[in-house]
C-alpha cells in the first residue's frame, strides 16, 4: 500500500488547461501516467477488447453516455449534467411526479451517481479513460475478476500485446543479471588491465539509487492516517516514522559499504580492509538490535496476567496495558493462532540472531585472510559458511520431526500405519484391563488417572495433515535451496584457491536456470490458443441414436457380470432385469439377460446362432480346440 501511494504520489501528472477561444477548461493529458502506462502494458491482454470506456474504443464511454456528455466535457457541464440527470432520475422526484418507484429505477440512478462519481475525479478519470469500468474495477479489487473471462482474453489478445508481457519478464531477468555477469568479465580480464571497478559496478548504483529514492519517498509520505472505523485509542500507526528513519539508515550503510569495496579495489584508498568493513559492522550490530528484544520475547496469555493482576483483562489501566506491551507478547491461549504466530515470530528471531554470528565469524576471518595477517586455505577460511549450512538443514529437519512427532501422538493412524495394528490396540485400549497402571506402591500412576485421548474428527485429521506437508515442505525447499547455494559457493572458492575456469561458471546455474524460466514463460505467453467450441462434439454421457439424446441412465447397460446384447434399430426400448430385447443379430429370438458364464462353450454355441456374415474360411469357422485359440478369439 506504501509502494503504491508513493508511485502514484510521485509520478501521477496531470494538468488543466485555459482555452484561448473558448474560455474554458478542458481536459488535456500531457502525457499519461506511468502507472496507467505500466498497468496497460502489463494487463492489457487480460482485459480483452477495448470497452466503452477505453481510451482508444472510439465511441462514447457508457460513463459519458449515462451522464450525456461528451468526452472532452468540462468538469463544469459534467456538473450540470448531474444535476439535471437527478432532476430527472432522482426517486423522490419521480415519486412527486405519481409514478411508482422501481428497483430498475433506483439501479440507475444509482449507476448515474457512479458515473459522476468517476467523471467527476481527476484521477478516476483519467484512468477510466485510459483503461475503462473494466480495469478500473480490477485495479481496485484484483480477486473480483473472473478466472475464466482473463483467460478466455488473454486467449484473444494479440501478438502485440503478449510481446510487451514477454519483454518485461526479459528486461527484469536482465536487470538481475546484468551486475554479476559485468563482475565476472572484470575478474576474467575481459575489460581489459585499467577497467575501473567504479564503472563496472553502474547498474548496481543504478539500482541503489531507485531504491534510496523509495526511502525518501516513503518518509516524505508522512504518518498514515487512521481509518475512520478505527477508534483512535486502538489505532497503530504500521509503519512509524521511526521504522522508516531506521530502515533507511540500514540501507545507507550498505551503499557505504559497497563505495568503500569499489575505491579499495580500484586502489583509490589506501587504508586496510578492515576500516573498510566498518559500515558492515554496523549493519550487522543494528541487525542484532531489532532483532534481540523479538529472541528474548516473553510469551504470556491474558489468564496469566488476570491470575497475577487478581483483576480482569478489561480492568486494566491504559499505562498498565502500555508496560505489559513492552515486556511482554499478550496472547489469548496457548492454542490460539496468535500464540502460534508468537512462538513462530521468535524462533525466526532467533535464527536470525545465529546466521548473524556466523556471518560475523567469517567476515573476521575474511579480513585476516585480506589484510595478510594469515596465509590460510580459502576453503578454511570459508568454514562458518559450510557450518551454518549445514546447522540451518538439520535445524529444519528438526523442527519437521517435532511436527511429525506431534502429529503422530494425536493420530497414531495419521502416516499409514496398518489398520490391523490400529484396530487392534484400540480395542486393546477399550477392553482390556491396564494392570501396569499400579506403581509399586500401589498408588494409580499418571497413565491410569489420565482421561481417554478423545477421536479426532476428519478436520482436525486433514489440519494435521496439512501441517505435516507444510513442514515437510519447507524442509525440502530449505534444503535444495542451500545445496544450490553450496554449489555456488563452492565453484566461488575454487576460482579464489586459483581454478582456472572461468568466472562465468560461478553464475552458470543462475543463467541456466533464468534460460529456463525465461523458455517456459515464452511457450505459455504464446502458446496459449483460444481453442473453438463450434462444431466440436463433448462426450457429456448421453447417448445419441438416430439424431435422438437420450440419458445415459435410460441407456446404461446391466451391471457387471451380466450379458445383454446390443439394441435393435427397430425397437429403443431399454431393458433391465427380468426383461427381454428382440435382436435381429440373434435371429429375431427374444434372450433373457443372464450371467456371463464361466465356460465359453454356452457363449461360443450362442455366437454360432448369430444370422452375421462370416468374417472367415470355413475351415477357420470352427470352435477353438485348445486355450491359445480360444485367446486368439477373445
Amino acid at each position: 500500500h506504501v509502494a503504491t501511494n508513493t508511485l502514484t504520489f510521485a509520478f501521477d501528472q496531470r494538468s488543466l488547461s485555459i482555452s484561448a477561444h473558448s474560455h474554458r477548461y478542458t481536459w488535456t493529458k500531457r502525457t499519461m501516467r506511468y502507472d496507467l502506462a505500466f498497468f496497460l502494458c502489463c494487463c492489457k491482454s487480460f482485459l480483452g477488447s477495448p470497452d466503452e470506456g477505453s481510451s482508444d474504443g472510439g465511441e462514447p464511454a457508457s460513463f459519458y453516455h449515462l451522464l450525456g456528455v461528451d468526452r472532452d466535457a468540462t468538469a463544469d457541464e459534467i456538473r450540470c449534467a448531474y444535476k439535471r440527470k437527478s432532476l430527472q432520475m432522482h426517486p423522490d422526484k419521480l415519486a412527486q411526479r405519481g409514478k411508482t418507484i422501481t428497483e430498475e429505477d433506483q439501479a440507475k440512478f444509482t449507476r448515474m451517481k457512479e458515473a459522476y462519481e468517476c467523471l467527476s475525479d481527476p484521477h478516476k478519470r483519467e484512468t477510466y479513460d485510459a483503461i475503462g469500468e473494466r480495469g478500473m474495477k480490477w485495479m481496485e479489487e484484483p480477486f473480483s475478476m473472473d478466472p475464466q473471462e482473463l483467460a478466455h482474453n488473454f486467449a484473444k489478445s494479440s501478438a502485440l500485446d503478449r510481446s510487451k508481457i514477454f519483454a518485461i519478464f526479459v528486461v527484469i531477468a536482465i536487470a538481475v543479471l546484468l551486475l554479476p555477469i559485468l563482475v565476472c568479465l572484470h575478474v576474467d580480464g575481459v575489460f581489459g588491465a585499467q577497467a575501473s571497478w567504479m564503472a563496472t559496478l553502474v547498474p548496481l548504483w543504478l539500482w541503489d539509487a531507485f531504491i534510496l529514492f523509495y526511502h525518501s519517498r516513503v518518509i516524505m509520505m508522512g504518518p498514515i492516517h487512521r481509518p475512520e472505523n478505527i477508534p483512535p485509542e486502538e489505532w497503530i500507526d504500521p509503519l512509524p516514522m521511526k521504522k522508516r528513519i531506521f530502515s533507511m539508515v540500514r540501507f545507507l550503510l550498505v551503499v557505504i559499504f559497497e563505495l568503500l569495496v569499489a575505491l579499495k579495489l580500484d586502489n583509490f584508498v589506501k587504508f586496510n580492509w578492515v576500516i573498510v568493513f566498518i559500515p558492515l559492522y554496523l549493519w550487522e550490530a543494528t541487525t542484532l538490535y531489532k532483532k534481540w528484544p523479538l529472541a528474548r520475547m516473553r510469551i504470556v496469555t491474558v489468564e496469566d496476567l488476570e491470575t497475577a493482576l487478581g483483576k480482569p483483562f478489561s480492568e486494566f489501566t491504559q499505562a498498565e496495558k502500555e508496560l505489559i506491551g513492552k515486556r511482554y507478547s499478550v496472547v489469548p491461549s496457548t492454542s490460539s493462532p496468535d500464540f502460534e504466530a508468537a512462538q513462530k515470530l521468535k524462533a525466526r528471531a532467533r535464527h536470525d540472531m545465529m546466521k548473524s554470528a556466523f556471518r560475523i565469524v567469517f567476515v573476521l576471518l575474511l579480513l585476516l585472510q585480506l589484510d595478510g595477517y594469515v596465509d590460510w586455505n580459502w576453503w578454511l577460511v570459508f568454514t562458518p559458511f559450510w557450518v551454518m549450512t549445514l546447522l540451518i538443514c538439520l535445524a529444519n529437519y528438526q523442527a519437521f520431526s517435532e511436527v511429525k512427532q506431534a502429529a503422530a501422538e494425536k493420530d497414531p493412524t495419521l502416516f499409514g500405519m496398518q489398520k490391523e495394528t490400529a484396530a487392534t490396540g484400540a480395542a486393546a485400549v477399550g477392553t482390556e484391563t491396564n494392570y501396569g497402571s499400579v506403581g509399586m506402591d500401589g498408588a494409580a500412576t499418571p497413565e491410569a488417572t489420565s482421561a481417554p485421548r478423545p477421536d479426532l474428527t476428519e478436520e482436525e485429521r486433514e489440519d494435521l495433515k496439512s501441517q505435516v506437508m507444510a513442514s515437510g515442505s519447507k524442509l525440502c525447499s530449505k534444503c535444495c535451496s542451500q545445496g544450490f547455494l553450496l554449489i555456488l559457493m563452492c565453484l566461488f572458492v575454487g576460482k579464489l584457491q586459483g581454478a582456472a575456469f572461468s568466472s562465468l561458471w560461478i553464475i552458470s546455474p543462475f543463467l541456466l536456470a533464468a534460460g529456463i524460466v525465461l523458455c517456459c514463460l515464452g511457450l505459455a505467453i504464446f502458446g496459449i490458443t483460444e481453442v473453438p467450441t463450434e462444431g466440436v462434439d463433448f462426450d457429456t454421457g448421453d447417448f445419441v441414436v438416430d439424431g435422438s439424446a437420450e440419458s445415459a441412465e435410460s441407456t446404461a447397460g446391466p451391471t457387471a457380470g451380466t450379458y445383454a446384447p446390443p439394441p435393435s434399430d427397430k425397437s429403443k426400448e431399454t431393458t433391465n432385469s427380468g426383461l427381454t430385447d428382440p435382436d435381429p443379430e440373434l435371429g429375431g429370438q427374444e434372450v433373457s439377460q443372464q450371467p456371463l458364464p464361466n465356460d465359453p462353450a454356452p457363449l461360443q454355441s450362442l455366437v454360432g446362432q448369430t444370422n452375421q456374415p462370416d468374417m472367415c474360411p470355413k475351415e477357420e469357422q470352427g470352435q477353438p480346440s485348445s486355450p491359445a485359440e480360444l485367446h486368439d478369439l477373445d
